[in-house]
């Protein structure tokens, strides 16, 4: 465990969790969450996984909380999406943030001639795999026996989550379907119970959408903007392909949210990208909605709440499909 968080501090934290109420919406003045930091390592890829835990102070009395597993975008970091693992863990969710070391920041060191070279081996198949992989060590890291915080997570309300390259990621874990050399590589996360989707572009290379997609029957959430373009050198993907990708996807429980302009970096931490005004708008209107999301999926909420939350952000969407609750 990270210095700064003991044991008994960590069982102090628990024990507020343990004390309050499951799901709170109200604003707090003070943090209603605990940020720790590990810098773990898989041995059986000698691979660093270091990653950012968000971890909230309220929860159900005698019940564990859900769980969010985050990757983030080409060049990004476990601190990076912040202000989502923020909002998760405020409102009574762990959040654990992934850092892809053959993807992450460090790609914009070095040389800058030798950059394209940098981005392109982050795209590769072989770190696409290993992202993944990358989830599903953390998640039995954070989940094994020896795991303080392993008592206190819900393992029947985990979710997969993701931006960009991230989103690719997520979708692997929630069953995405590729197949080389006439064999099926599985990376499907059988402890995921749903998916969240950010600016999620196509799987470079694959033809058939459809049919990598359709296995993935995991309630899920995509969201995106009529200006979330991707380019990067040897890359385009137009906005068109975050729909195409929501279409594709074999759930019948699944929603889909598409801002009016925007631009693929404003789902990031990054202020300003997309537009100064819509910028915070759309990260707000993100929050509010991922959560909602989560509610219906994990907690039997109401779809109502998403009706509610189209017409509260009307002003800045351009399309907004809901989903439909079991039943409905």
């Amino acid at each position: 465990m990270k210095p700064g968080l003991t044991r008994r501090r960590f069982s102090a934290v628990a024990g507020c969790a343990l004390a309050a109420t499951a799901w709170p919406l109200a604003a707090q003045e003070a943090p209603a969450f605990e940020t720790i930091e590990f810098d773990w390592i898989d041995p059986s890829r000698n691979r660093a996984v270091p990653v950012r835990l968000y971890w909230p102070k309220a929860a159900a009395l005698g019940s564990r909380v859900p769980l969010v597993v985050f990757s983030h975008g080409i060049g990004g970091s476990r601190r990076g999406y912040s202000y989502l693992g923020q909002h998760w863990a405020g409102n009574g969710l762990a959040s654990l943030h992934l850092q892809h070391v053959g993807s992450d920041r460090q790609i914009w060191f070095g040389n800058p001639l030798g950059m394209i070279g940098r981005l392109r081996d982050a795209a590769q198949e072989r770190e696409a795999i290993a992202r993944a992989q990358d989830l599903r060590f953390a998640l039995d890291r954070l989940l094994a026996a020896r795991s303080e915080f392993a008592p206190h997570i819900d393992a029947e309300r985990i979710a997969v989550a993701g931006h960009s390259y991230g989103a690719n990621t997520a979708l692997l874990a929630a069953g995405a379907y590729l197949e080389r050399e006439g064999r099926v590589v599985d990376l499907r996360e059988p402890r995921a119970r749903a998916v969240i989707v950010l600016s999620a572009p196509p799987f470079y290379g694959e033809a058939e959408t459809a049919r990598i997609l359709a296995p993935v029957t995991l309630p899920s959430l995509h969201v995106t903007a009529t200006g979330d373009v991707i380019r990067i050198p040897g890359y385009f993907s137009g906005a068109e392909d975050r729909v195409a990708v929501f279409d594709a996807t074999g759930s019948a429980r699944k929603a889909l949210a598409v801002f009016e302009g925007g631009s693929h970096s404003m789902f990031t931490d990054r202020a300003g990208t997309g537009g100064i005004e819509l910028n915070p708008q759309v990260k707000t209107a993100t929050k509010e909605l991922s959560l909602a999301f989560l509610r219906i999926v994990f907690d039997q909420g109401d779809s109502i709440a998403l009706a509610q939350w189209a017409e509260r952000h009307r002003a800045i969407l351009a399309k907004f499909v809901g989903i439909k609750v079991a039943g409905a």
